[in-house]
């Protein structure tokens, strides 16, 4: 069996040429390929072809500027004298404050604190 390989590759090394010509490398697969490249014609597109696709453009509208009062000075003397309500907010911020200050001391307290010691398990 070995016998009939060698021999087999002798005679294929034998009867390779040392330089290809063009004709023995010639690629059907390419050919036809090219071919049909060379061949295909693009359908051309028509004219209303973005019909449908496309919005057609609209500007927007233009926004329209803020009028102002006619009575400008009296609405300004009349916020200048209207006193804001702070107590409601004073009382708010005073329980959180106390709230705010007990949940720290809380946490630091927590933090200074030694860790449990871990039981031993007995098995």
């Amino acid at each position: 069996m070995s016998t009939i390989l060698r021999q087999a590759a002798r005679t294929a090394v034998r009867s390779r040429p040392f330089s290809s010509t063009a004709a023995a490398r010639k690629d059907l697969v390419q050919d036809l390929y090219l071919k049909e490249l060379k061949a295909y014609k693009p359908t051309p597109a028509t004219q209303d072809a973005h019909v449908g696709l496309v919005k057609t453009f609209s500007a927007p509208i233009a926004p329209q500027a803020p009028a102002l009062p006619s009575d400008l000075a009296s609405e300004l003397s009349a916020y200048d004298a209207s006193e804001p309500t702070l107590a409601e907010v004073q009382a708010a911020t005073t329980l959180s404050e106390t709230e705010v200050a007990g949940g720290a001391n809380a946490y630091l307290d927590f933090l200074e604190a030694d860790l449990p010691k871990p039981e031993a398990h007995h098995h």
